[in-house]
């Protein structure tokens, strides 16, 4: 990478983490807002859905948090690395099983086929943003 995108980039990292952080600590407050909307996209094969959907929470909401300090940074971003490929799964699951979910607004009921299939290479950006934070910049205390 030149040397121009890199100083570009490292330019953005801190704020895009504030932005990374927030992301998360509201999806994971969703997570408990709106918990039968989250169970509806557990593949069955997976037992105990609620539960899943509470820890996947809970992790969301602590690793967001994580992120947002710079003591904890990196392994909250490891974290999040760890979180977003445990639950690939499920989007795997909304990509091919057609499932219209209940319980939330209209708009996103019944996502078209293209959505749906779109949040498998969002997952791959998703894990990406994150790893970039294991990954200190020069004179990063990240």
């Amino acid at each position: 990478m030149s040397t121009e995108i890199t100083t570009t980039l490292a330019r953005f990292k801190r704020p895009l983490c504030y932005v990374m952080g927030a992301l998360y600590i509201v999806a994971g407050v969703m997570h408990f807002v709106v918990p039968d909307a989250y169970v509806q996209i557990v593949p069955p094969a997976f037992p105990r859905a609620l539960e899943l959907v509470y820890l996947s929470g809970v992790a969301e909401v602590a690793l967001g948090i994580g992120v947002l300090l710079p003591q904890t940074r990196r392994i909250a971003a490891w974290g999040l690395v760890a979180l977003l490929i445990a639950i690939f799964p499920a989007n795997v699951y909304m990509a091919t099983s057609g499932v219209v979910l209940t319980g939330v607004p209209e708009f996103v009921q019944n996502p078209s086929a293209t959505a749906r299939w779109a949040r498998l290479p969002l997952q791959v950006v998703l894990i990406l943003w994150a790893w970039w934070y294991t990954r200190p910049a020069p004179g990063d205390e990240a």
